[in-house]
């Protein structure tokens, strides 16, 4: 049986719904998903086995204008990331306007002859769905797409027509990962993502992009079914430090229980989670303190 790869570029400006894609593809939670813009830090891998046939995803930061080092490094990840695909996505959100970063990247797709898809996402939250037709229309005037497809990334709606086209853009040759992969993400990637979710889920306003999780030990207790897992939340400003720990640790208490149920589901494994908070100040414009988090290199 001829075995075929391909590998799918998922882009799009922020918060339209481009992890919630990858997961609902992949079939299991690889990428975290919150409603606050660039959720995604990171070139995401989820990988989708059907018989001979591989689709490697690749889901990328939402494009948006760089303020800091660490959005610089954000775009760079998602130019980097359409530059040797099978195929791209480009994902937007029912409804709105196309602008600046959809002409960016319909730029980009054109510079590399590269065949694309547009989505449109969350069809589920429009009642008249006339409303996608001048949409339809003016994404097929900004670039020559294969097809554009209304999606709901909630629902399924229209998600099986999109795999059916991935699978056709698949080309003869090896399978990069195996079968029961579902990430290229290491266990403790995913973990400190599922803290730093619950963060995004509960912080307001700029407390959130200034965050970011790492994990000190991760270890299994020998002779038992438990997981020892030290995590540390830095944060850019005392202020925040206070914020995220909460009235008498309330916040943080919160924080840890909803990340160690998703954890436990995770790893299948009774988890110890204990998390600190510490302050990195304006880690998000230093390269060293970047680097040192795993955003580069």
């Amino acid at each position: 049986m001829e075995t075929k790869s391909g590998f799918i570029a998922i882009v799009g400006r922020p918060n339209v719904g481009k992890s919630s894609l990858l997961n609902l593809l992949v079939g299991e939670k690889v990428a975290i998903v919150s409603d606050k813009p660039q959720t995604t830090r990171t070139r995401i891998t989820g990988v989708l086995t059907k018989e001979a046939t591989q689709l490697v995803f690749i889901d990328t930061p939402g494009l948006h204008k760089p303020k800091t080092k660490l959005s610089e490094f954000m775009v760079k990840q998602i130019n980097e990331s359409v530059a040797d695909v099978d195929l791209a996505v480009l994902v937007v959100e029912a409804g709105s306007q196309l602008g600046h970063p959809e002409r960016e990247l319909a730029d980009s797709f054109h510079a590399l002859g590269l065949p694309a898809v547009a989505v449109i996402n969350k069809v589920d939250t429009l009642e008249d769905k006339s409303a996608l037709l001048p949409q339809m229309e003016a994404l097929g005037q900004l670039y020559d797409f294969e097809s554009i497809l209304p999606v709901s990334a909630k629902t399924g709606e229209g998600t099986d027509l999109l795999l059916s086209q991935m699978m056709e853009h698949a080309q003869p040759g090896p399978h990069f990962f195996d079968e029961d992969m579902l990430t290229d993400q290491p266990e403790r990637v995913i973990v400190a993502e599922i803290i730093r979710e619950k963060i995004l889920n509960h912080m307001q306003q700029e407390i959130p992009h200034g965050t970011a999780v790492g994990i000190e030990s991760m270890k299994e207790r020998e002779g038992q079914s438990i997981m020892d897992i030290d995590a540390t939340i830095y944060c850019e400003k005392a202020s925040h430090k206070g914020m995220i720990i909460g009235k008498q640790g309330a916040m943080l208490k919160t924080i840890a229980s909803e990340a160690r149920v998703e954890i436990e589901s995770f790893l299948n494994i009774k988890v110890n989670l204990q998390c600190w908070v510490k302050v990195r100040e304006d880690w998000r414009n230093r390269e060293s303190a970047i680097k040192q988090m795993g955003f580069e290199g």
